[in-house]
């Protein structure tokens, strides 16, 4: 029987943005389908799944719209394989409750101010989750089959572990990263911010 490991599903778009620097955080609220409805951090380290149907340019800045374009030029819906290329550890799992907080990030990733908004809204009583990540490539990407399992509005999925064995680069150096780190967390600071630091 294959050993699994765990991976989260997040949209091309983002993981484009993850693995070109751009940005170290990932914003999650929780699946339509998730088992609590809620969004739990089930692991500090996993590998990163691209999703295609929901993200849209709309929804990105539009000086971070061509990650959409991007993503797209090798996917198509008939598609049954998804490429694994990154690998990401938290540092960092933030709670974020309010406008005032989220509006603090607003240059610290690609997306709109509007769509932002929303996922702090849906749900309004629990928390926006802002994961502070450390990325790494994986030198040799690898194609997996696309599982039942793995289709839905869900955040976590598990991928047979033999697929993705390979030496790891991070894309940001250890003071590049430490430097985008702290001025994140910087800007949250007089927010008081709750922040679970994960080692």
């Amino acid at each position: 029987m294959n050993e699994q490991v765990i991976a989260l599903k997040e949209w091309a778009s983002a993981i484009r943005a993850l693995e070109q620097g751009q940005q170290i955080l990932l914003m999650r609220k929780g699946g339509i389908i998730e088992e609590t409805r809620d969004f739990e951090l089930k692991e500090n380290a996993f590998y990163l799944y691209p999703t295609y149907e929901h993200q849209r340019r709309e929804l990105l800045k539009p000086e971070d719209q061509h990650l959409v374009d991007e993503s797209m030029q090798d996917w198509s819906p008939e598609q049954n394989t998804a490429t694994i290329r990154l690998y990401a550890e938290v540092t960092d799992d933030l709670e974020i409750y309010d406008q005032q907080q989220l509006d603090r990030l607003r240059e610290m990733h690609i997306w709109t101010d509007t769509f932002a908004e929303e996922r702090l809204r849906w749900k309004k009583k629990n928390p926006l989750h802002v994961l502070i990540l450390r990325v790494y490539i994986i030198e040799r990407p690898v194609d997996i089959p696309i599982e039942e399992q793995y289709i839905g509005c869900k955040s976590w999925i598990s991928i047979p572990s033999g697929s993705v064995t390979s030496e790891l680069t991070p894309v940001l150096d250890a003071a590049e990263f430490e430097r985008m780190r702290s001025a994140l967390l910087q800007s949250l600071q007089e927010q008081n911010i709750p922040d679970t630091k994960l080692d």
